[in-house]
């Protein structure tokens, strides 16, 4: 204990090592699901050719990995796993929509890796250090705004998974058929439950959320309670049982090295531009959108959480920003090689620093929990989707608290603001919210005369998003480029 205290400065951080520990477990928790979404995600019950336990092992080694460069180099309770959004990309859209083989994604991925690794270095010429530069340089109040709208984003996110809320022809959402919920129903196991770790929290219950989850999922198993989100015949994801059932403890196996994945992305490399290959154009756009979509991703969620854990100081600069960024970065590049889309930071390390974490050794332990996901498939698999899915809605509320830091009383302000948050849980994507709350407030201030205003920095996020949105007929300006260059 005082080897780990000395390591990570606990005590000097005003916390205890049971205290990050717990948080840590607490993190991993809420991100559990990781170890069984991504790998069926990738896999797609095979359509897309990467074995399921391949993309498992690669899950599991990309999150560890990620979580201790966070956690020994950084010294940030944030957590990483490949994201959600990358990998529906990554499969649906690249793989299944262009036709691109999966071994040639997962070289773009790995060459996004390796750029997002040297705008994180400072000591590289040019780029190097691009990202800090980038978050430092966008106003403080659409960083504010960028947490709050993580918050509204988990919010439904985790309303979605717990069975109250339900994607509506008419209205495009609308509230479930809460009249038929019953003891055995996940809709209101996750509402007790959720108000019981909100009582438990006011109260100062340590481990408040983990009692939550333990409690949801303990009922859930007892009555093998329908689980809505499952049920994919009644519009719902369908990654897991539609019931939850009590996981077999007995059933402990390692899932083994990567046989197919393993190193495909770097041998794919030299098939980009050849005769019966993809195109370099083709390569290179999708190349574009994971690395923008890793930059914003990653960006937001970093101050967010980091504003929230208190290492954003008085000058609103995130704490050793450079070494957070790599982590990712490395977590990308590893992850590449072994078989899984984009590693990023975890908007659920908010679960960890409420639960009162404040060092790396937070990050060090969801980082050993990811690796239990090699052996104890089963039992992650069995932990129903709506036990975990009320701590996203309680972590949602505690985010939104930042909203009230923005200067609403500004009206080139106001919009930029307003649109950063709800866009992110209108279009399902933080890097959406964040690019059109910059484009909508570099018009703002272009249309008000104030370009002087607008830093370096901020004019090239500006003319790179429109680029990435907008262009000619129906396609964006990147696409239109590379057709008219005869790279497509």
């Amino acid at each position: 204990m005082s080897a780990l205290d000395e390591q990570f400065g606990v005590t000097a951080a005003g916390s205890t090592v049971e205290g990050e520990i717990r948080a840590g477990v607490t993190t991993f928790l809420t991100m559990a699901y990781i170890l069984v979404v991504n790998p069926s995600m990738l896999s797609n019950f095979g359509a897309t050719g990467i074995p399921f336990g391949d993309a498992l092992f690669a899950t599991a080694v990309a999150a560890f990995v990620g979580c201790i460069v966070m956690g020994l180099w950084a010294n940030l309770p944030f957590a990483l796993a490949p994201g959600m959004g990358l990998n529906a990309y990554f499969t649906f859209a690249v793989v299944l929509g262009m036709g691109i083989p999966w071994d040639v994604a997962l070289a773009a991925v790995f060459v996004e890796g390796l750029l997002f690794l040297a705008m994180s270095m400072p000591q590289i010429p040019v780029i190097g250090g691009w990202r800090s530069q980038m978050i430092n340089s966008i106003p403080t109040d659409l960083k504010i705004a960028t947490g709050a709208g993580i918050g509204m984003f988990l919010a439904i996110i985790g309303l979605r998974e717990m069975g109250w809320i339900m994607d509506d022809g008419a209205t495009l959402v609308n509230i479930a058929a809460t009249e038929t919920f019953g003891l055995d129903h996940g809709g209101l196991i996750s509402m007790v439950c959720l108000i019981l770790t909100a009582v438990l929290m006011a109260r100062g219950q340590k481990g408040a959320i983990i009692i939550g989850i333990a409690v949801a999922s303990i009922w859930g198993w007892a009555t093998e309670a329908y689980d809505p989100y499952n049920d994919f015949a009644a519009g719902g994801a369908g990654w897991a049982s539609v019931n939850a059932t009590w996981p077999d403890i007995t059933a402990v196996g390692f899932v083994g090295m990567p046989e197919e994945t393993m190193m495909a992305a770097l041998s794919a490399l030299g098939d980009v531009g050849s005769a019966d290959g993809t195109t370099v154009g083709m390569f290179l756009m999708v190349m574009i959108t994971f690395l923008f979509v890793d930059i914003f991703d990653t960006a937001g969620t970093l101050y967010s959480v980091g504003r929230q854990a208190g290492y954003v100081d008085e000058n609103d600069v995130l704490m050793n920003s450079d070494e957070a960024f790599a982590s990712d970065a490395a977590a990308t590049i590893v992850g590449a090689m072994l078989g899984t889309s984009t590693t990023t930071t975890y908007i659920e390390s908010v679960a960890g620093v409420e639960e009162g974490g404040k060092t790396g050794l937070v990050a060090v332990t969801v980082g050993v929990l990811m690796l239990t996901g090699l052996f104890f498939e089963n039992l992650f698999q069995n932990i129903p989707t709506f036990a975990a899915a009320m701590a996203l809605v309680i972590i949602g509320a505690m985010m939104m608290r930042q909203a009230a830091d923005i200067d609403w009383g500004d009206a080139e302000m106001a919009l930029p603001a307003f649109l950063t948050m709800v866009l992110m849980p209108f279009t399902y994507s933080i890097a959406d919210g964040i690019a059109w709350g910059v484009i909508s407030y570099c018009a703002i201030k272009i249309g008000m005369q104030k370009w002087d205003e607008l830093n370096n920095v901020m004019w090239a996020l500006f003319v790179f998003m429109i680029m990435f949105y907008l262009g000619p007929g129906d396609t964006n300006t990147f696409d239109w480029l590379f057709e008219t260059m005869g790279l497509n």
